[in-house]
């Protein structure tokens, strides 16, 4: 665990703090005690304990906020991790071939702010903010933050200090996307038009953009991740913690979506739906 650990008490309930505690047998007390110590919490949401009281198996439901649920996923797999050699990599259609990675998604997981970071960003695609603007003086656009064509249309329009947050926002969709379900971003593969203006938006120099047209779906959103999580960096007015993490994951988009992979396979499968809105509504 990092020496300094993030905040997760801001992003936490009542109901999730009293779940914590009576998890690891606390007392009623150190629910109050919890909400003032992060490290004790991030140690909480590693505990076996806690991780069967929200996934296992009970005759009684369970109530926990989303941002629990995936901060126990997140920290179970480094536990998953730990013990295993290789992980499965989808090489098309239904198809998966073991790629010895391990070692590089365990050193990802290491950091207390790249964890936060997940639980953080699948925490934040359980709502999803869509609706219209003005581009030009008659016609309106429909954006939506799970589709990054429209949403990076926000780009052409939107004031100079606000392009930041959608460059964020790009990178983030990008990671959920091919993280969450790369199954249905591989076969919704995008057309060569939005190819070509997701690149623009991406600020990929011309002479690059023709080599990029025709590569694999997870590919390109794994590239243009990044793409966006540094223009939003290097945009930015003012360099913030937050944006520290964001620039650090940039350099390690492939492993933040290799372990999304793993964590939606694993823990997210066949309940996604409960958590996330219907892919392709808008």
């Amino acid at each position: 665990m990092d020496a300094t650990a993030p905040g997760y008490a801001e992003y936490l309930t009542m109901a999730d703090l009293r779940l914590l505690a009576r998890a690891a047998g606390l007392s009623d007390r150190a629910t109050a005690v919890l909400a003032g110590d992060p490290a004790l919490i991030e140690g909480l949401l590693a505990d076996p304990r806690v991780f069967e009281a929200v996934f296992g198996p009970s005759d009684e439901v369970v109530f926990v906020s989303p941002f629990l649920a995936f901060g126990v996923a997140v920290h179970r797999a480094v536990a998953d991790l730990a013990g295993m050699d290789y992980l499965p990599e989808r090489s098309g259609p239904r198809q998966k071939i073991p790629v010895f990675d391990t070692p590089e998604l365990r050193d990802f997981l290491g950091s207390a702010q790249r964890r936060l970071f997940l639980a953080e960003l699948l925490t934040s695609f359980t709502r999803v903010a869509s609706g219209r603007y003005r581009a030009g003086r008659s016609r309106t656009r429909r954006f939506s933050e799970l589709d990054p064509v429209r949403l990076a249309g926000l780009l052409d329009v939107a004031p100079e200090d606000s392009r930041p947050g959608i460059y964020r926002r790009l990178g983030d969709v990008s990671l959920f996307l091919a993280g969450v379900f790369p199954d249905y971003s591989a076969r919704h593969a995008l057309g060569p038009v939005d190819v070509s203006r997701l690149l623009r938006s991406a600020r990929v120099p011309a002479g690059d953009r023709d080599g990029l047209a025709g590569a694999p779906a997870l590919d390109l959103l794994e590239y243009l991740g990044a793409r966006w999580y540094r223009a939003a960096l290097a945009t930015a007015p003012v360099r913030t913690a937050t944006l520290d993490v964001v620039g650090d994951v940039a350099g390690r988009f492939h492993q933040a979506r290799r372990v999304l992979n793993h964590v939606a396979d694993r823990y997210l499968s066949g309940s996604a739906g409960q958590w996330f809105p219907r892919l392709g509504a808008s």
